[in-house]
């Protein structure tokens, strides 16, 4: 099946549950829906499909089965269900993003959940048995009540907390601390390479559109980003061709509609960032 995505980044508003700490979502049915989005709030995740799509941040793989991920604030995610052919079952819990700074957190005894928070800032993604486990209590919460799902939300945490059945998956959340208090001028940013990512890069556009010289907006963007533009232009285009090899695009397709201009270029910046060449990569779909 393709889908006709949409690049569009949305800030997701969350409410926590009527009298609860958190928000419990239980399978949103979005697997038609390209939803690539980002909250301050920290996300556990638990869908079962067949085959799947795992984009988190700058991170992009596949799931088989089913996959658990822990995602910390402001990393923007794309729903795991995208483009699963059924509706599939999924759970997914959103805590505020200071929930584990509380006092109760800091007991000793909440030691390890409060490490595992920490690691999660940039996602985590679990498999094996702890997926499983984990993955059958998170299944369990909706018959419950606010106190015992949060109950059960400590134990999943801490079966998390103390598994070495994970990956870091390294994934940059959308920008520093720093920046999220500028979030108008980011999004701004953000919104320009949507919408012109298949264009030739001009540093003097963007700078120009956000009211910096060149020289100061390489400065900003690589101190709220870690990245220069060029390389997160790239980044994003690299993303995107993945999505367009998953759906059956030809390596010169996903090339010249991503906005690159040689196809020798592309395999380049594709192996860079990704570790293998594109035609690699499409065959293992």
């Amino acid at each position: 099946m393709v889908i006709l995505v949409s690049m569009k980044l949305s800030l997701e508003n969350i409410k926590p549950d009527q009298g609860s700490s958190f928000r419990l979502l239980l399978t949103p049915k979005l697997n038609e829906i390209f939803y690539w989005h980002f909250h301050p709030e920290i996300e556990l995740v638990y869908v079962e499909a067949d085959k799947g799509i795992r984009h988190i941040g700058d991170h992009i793989s596949y799931y088989e089965g089913s996959d658990l991920a822990l995602i910390g604030s402001f990393i923007p995610h794309l729903n795991f269900d995208y483009g699963v052919k059924e509706t599939v079952e999924t759970v997914v819990v959103q805590c505020r993003q200071d929930f584990y700074e509380d006092s109760f957190y800091k007991q000793p005894e909440m030691q390890l959940i409060y490490d595992l928070m920490h690691r999660a800032k940039n996602g985590i993604a679990f498999y094996g048995d702890t997926k499983i486990k984990a993955g059958q209590l998170l299944k369990k919460m909706a018959g419950l009540n606010s106190f015992e799902q949060l109950l059960l939300l400590i134990q999943i945490f801490q079966i998390l907390a103390t598994s070495k059945e994970y990956t870091l998956l390294e994934a940059r959340p959308i920008a520093s601390h720093a920046v999220i208090k500028e979030h108008e001028r980011m999004h701004e940013i953000y919104k320009y390479v949507e919408a012109h990512f298949q264009e030739p890069i001009q540093i003097s556009h963007i700078a120009s559109k956000v009211n910096l010289s060149d020289a100061a907006f390489c400065r900003y963007f690589k101190k709220s980003t870690k990245l220069t533009y060029t390389d997160f232009v790239n980044q994003y285009r690299i993303n995107h061709a993945k999505k367009l090899l998953m759906q059956n695009a030809n390596v010169t397709e996903a090339c010249y509609d991503t906005g690159f201009e040689s196809l020798s270029y592309f395999n380049k910046i594709f192996k860079k960032i990704t570790g293998e060449n594109p035609s690699t990569f499409r065959k293992r779909k």
